[in-house]
């Protein structure tokens, strides 16, 4: 495998997760997936950071960085409290219980989706690449990536 076939191989398993992820009742939304789930992995790797350090990390626009937290807050995901040195700045912590809609988003399975992908009825292959999945997941952590950046 090459850099080029990992890059793809990334971007095809994130549109599989954003279709994964169950979108109703959430109406129009102004951020999309993919930069929620940024903001939310770099606060998870970063709690307590600024809106304009999480942009600055992650390489996203600060005003989708705002929308996300906005969105991420409603949803119970994350919590904002002033920063106590400077009160105009807000910082930004993963919420200490899990919402409703964390729970539910966590909980919905990616087997249909999967199915879908690979074209198949046959949940023997859809648990199989699953199970691949989650061991890439348990060796390629978010946090991962802090040690290619450093």
């Amino acid at each position: 495998m090459n850099g080029v076939e990992l890059f793809l191989l990334g971007r095809t398993l994130m549109k599989i997760g954003e279709e994964a992820l169950p979108t109703e009742g959430l109406g129009d939304q102004p951020t999309n997936v993919r930069t929620v789930l940024i903001v939310v992995s770099d606060v998870r790797a970063h709690p307590g950071s600024a809106i304009g350090e999480i942009a600055s990390r992650t390489g996203l626009p600060q005003s989708a960085v705002s929308a996300a937290v906005a969105r991420l807050r409603e949803a119970g995901a994350i919590i904002t409290e002033p920063d106590p040195r400077d009160r105009r700045r807000l910082l930004i912590q993963p919420a200490p219980a899990i919402s409703g809609r964390v729970e539910q988003i966590r909980s919905t399975s990616i087997d249909a989706t999967l199915a879908k992908v690979l074209d198949t009825d046959d949940p023997q292959r859809v648990a199989e690449v699953t199970a691949l999945l989650e061991k890439l997941t348990r060796h390629l952590t978010p946090q991962a990536l802090t040690r290619l950046r450093d």
